[in-house]
């Protein structure tokens, strides 16, 4: 029975454990400014020189913000413990794979989630001087809940394959901003192929959860491209621990 418990709370020891990581580094503090300093730019170039009081122009580079800020945070999740050498003693610990997977991934997307905190001041300084919509604001930081799920579990995996930080960081880079810019792309293809490559785009969906409709087939969007790279990171760590 005891065994029993402590192996359903595997995850909250690894997360934990993740958590504590992150803040006793310095590199998600030097993420968190220059997210913060270039989202306030964002911010207020139209807030001040357009003087308009919304969020959307926030919200629609926060793909692009996300597809590097995110990969930032999680180059380190495996990559810095393959090569360390403490991999090895996290695998044996008496906790599942998909435990400790969990945790760090928890870990992640919750470090990510309180990158966007301080910009809830965007939202005062716009009810302030203006009479924002409440939808479209719900529904673009509900999106970014969403893509950071996305994007974390994305980060998650490129972390898993490699030792190397770097790489690690420049492959879940790459992948995050394939799946951002694709809608650009299938723009310039007209017919039925536009609507296939579109669905695949993770900026397509996060812009249309963030005016405010939620429909069905973003949310099965954002849930399957998370499942499918935490499912592929449970993968490769079985692998490596068999080798």
């Amino acid at each position: 029975m005891t065994n029993s418990k402590s192996k359903s709370k595997g995850w909250k020891i690894i997360f934990k454990r993740e958590l504590k990581s992150y803040f006793s580094s310095l590199i998600p503090y030097i993420v968190c400014v220059f997210f913060l300093i270039t989202a306030g730019f964002i911010f207020f170039s139209t807030f001040f020189a357009a003087n308009r009081a919304e969020l959307r122009y926030f919200f629609e580079w926060l793909p692009i913000l996300f597809s590097f800020i995110i990969p930032a945070l999680a180059m380190r999740t495996f990559s810095e413990e393959k090569k360390s050498g403490s991999f090895e003693t996290l695998v044996t610990l008496p906790v599942s794979t998909g435990d400790i997977v969990a945790g760090k991934y928890l870990a992640l997307l919750l470090s990510t989630l309180l990158l966007l905190v301080p910009t809830f001041f965007y939202i005062i300084a716009c009810c302030i001087v203006g009479n924002p919509d409440p939808g479209p604001l719900a529904g673009g930081y509900l999106g970014a809940v969403f893509l950071a799920a996305a994007f974390s579990a994305i980060g998650l995996f490129a972390s898993s394959v490699t030792k190397n930080q770097i790489v690690a960081f420049f492959l879940s880079a790459a992948i995050c901003l394939v799946l951002t810019i694709l809608d650009y792309f299938a723009q310039l293809i007209p017919g039925a192929v536009y609507s296939v490559i579109s669905f695949f785009s993770a900026r397509s969906h996060f812009m249309s959860v963030s005016r405010g409709i939620i429909d069905t087939r973003d949310v099965i969007y954002f849930l399957s491209v998370t499942a499918l790279f935490i499912a592929a990171t449970v993968r490769v760590l079985k692998n490596d621990k068999r080798g």
